[in-house]
């Protein structure tokens, strides 16, 4: 038996089970309905940008722009406010980056010029990527140990239903210039109703604790969570002079294995994930695909399906045999896919269908890693960074995608993207740590 399994056997000895509240589930909805947001907003832009070219007489660029603002907005919102939350706590971010995107959400009513919706889609990924720095992380430091797994990996399946909704949505919807400003518009309303719920969450026993607030913590712990102060629990020691650490600190010796491991596994996922999914349409047409609509909607069903399925693998199997095993199964998909370039369509979506349900289940573990890799004085910076991170690959990858597709044609394409899918597969094996059976959510030290 290791060290960590025997620490671990011996701290949850005779430990009764955390009970699951009803704040437990109020917590949980409303960082529900953040990722339901974050994937809407995503995924309206897409569906509305052919109508706004048109009314907005838009060259290549803007359409970039306004295709990649929110992501662009993500990264800086993720990587500055990460280290905030750090600082002053999760609980106001948690609230007023909802302020932010429910009106900037709205105010795309009335954006009919490129640069004020530029700027506003700037806003509301600010907003989100705050939200992902600190709604899984306030998430992972309320939920009990034994469905911490599940409720994290939930996220990410809300994600998807917010995505592919807008999808929908914008393909049997006849858009015009006043309907597509509309339907942007529209994501006002599930931001607003994951406002009003978040109103009045405390902030977390964990921070609290972290800078040397412990009886604040504990009468948190005692009022919403329904636990009784243990005598025999050993404080946490509070920050060094209440400092917020640095991001520095995040590469420092004993924390750097996790930073890289959890930037390179995020973005190794990610990357092919926006590119392939952005240009899917393109993609079924370079591989020769008929009736792509449908195609495209058979697609959607099993994105949304394997989210949905892949909730069990993530509760039940160890976060380091999952990660290496979906990256391995997603590697060998699109290298078939490289290699099946020629032939018909029909042999074609075998590989993709399966590289689609598998992707979708194991993107469950981005919301679930991030925040167990690091201590909670580090845990903001740390989830906001490799967000941040991979909100850059995201970008990296939409941005060549489609240039490979017409330089080096599906096939090529195809394989390296499998390249990235298999430096992910190579680096799990090498760094990935085990952290399901964590008793808090402290992190992993080496």
């Amino acid at each position: 038996m290791t060290t960590e399994a025997a620490v671990h056997r011996a701290a949850t000895a005779g430990r009764p089970k955390e009970p699951l509240t009803r704040f437990h589930l109020r917590v949980t909805a409303t960082t529900f309905g953040a990722n339901f947001s974050d994937g809407y907003a995503l995924g309206v832009i897409g569906a509305v940008l052919p109508v706004l070219s048109t009314s907005m007489h838009l060259n290549g660029v803007w359409q970039g722009l306004l295709g990649s603002s929110a992501l662009i907005g993500l990264f800086f919102g993720s990587v500055i406010l990460g280290r905030v939350a750090d600082a002053i706590g999760r609980q106001k971010l948690y609230l007023y980056n909802f302020v932010l995107i429910t009106l900037a959400s709205a105010a795309q009513l009335w954006a009919h010029g490129p640069w004020s919706l530029f700027l506003l889609r700037l806003l509301i990924g600010f907003g989100l990527g705050a939200d992902y720095a600190v709604g899984p992380t306030l998430l992972a430091e309320f939920s009990p140990r034994r469905l911490r797994g599940l409720l994290l990996g939930s996220l990410t399946v809300l994600w998807t239903v917010g995505y592919v909704l807008a999808n929908i949505l914008g393909t049997y919807i006849s858009l015009s210039d006043s309907s597509a400003h509309l339907l942007l518009a529209s994501g006002a309303l599930p931001a607003a109703l994951v406002l009003v719920l978040r109103i009045g969450t405390p902030e977390s026993p964990s921070w609290l604790a972290s800078r040397g607030r412990s009886g604040e913590a504990d009468e948190i712990r005692r009022r919403y969570l329904g636990e009784q102060p243990d005598p025999g629990r050993t404080p946490e020691q509070p920050a060094a002079a209440q400092v917020t650490p640095s991001y520095s600190a995040l590469f420092a010796r004993g924390q750097r294995r996790n930073t890289w491991f959890g930037a390179i596994f995020y973005s190794a996922q990610v990357l092919p994930y926006f590119a392939i999914y952005t240009f899917m349409s393109t993609i079924l047409a370079s591989l020769h695909v008929s009736d792509a609509n449908t195609q495209n909607t058979v697609l959607n069903l099993f994105l949304l399906l394997g989210g949905v399925v892949g909730l069990w693998p993530v509760q039940r199997m160890g976060r380091r045999p999952f990660t290496i095993w979906t990256f391995a199964i997603l590697t060998v998909c699109l290298a078939a896919m490289a290699g099946l370039s020629n032939a018909s369509g029909l042999v074609l979506m075998v590989p993709f269908v399966l590289y689609t349900f598998v992707m979708s289940a194991a993107s469950n573990i981005t919301q679930v890693y991030p925040p167990e890799l690091f201590p909670t004085a580090l845990r903001g910076a740390g989830v906001g960074f490799l967000n941040g991170a991979s909100r850059v690959a995201s970008a990296v990858g939409t941005f060549v995608l489609p240039i490979s597709l017409d330089q080096l044609g599906a096939g090529w394409s195809m394989a390296w993207l499998a390249g990235v899918l298999l430096l992910g597969t190579v680096v799990s094996i090498a760094w990935a740590p085990e952290t399901k059976n964590l008793v808090t959510t402290e992190g992993l030290h080496h």
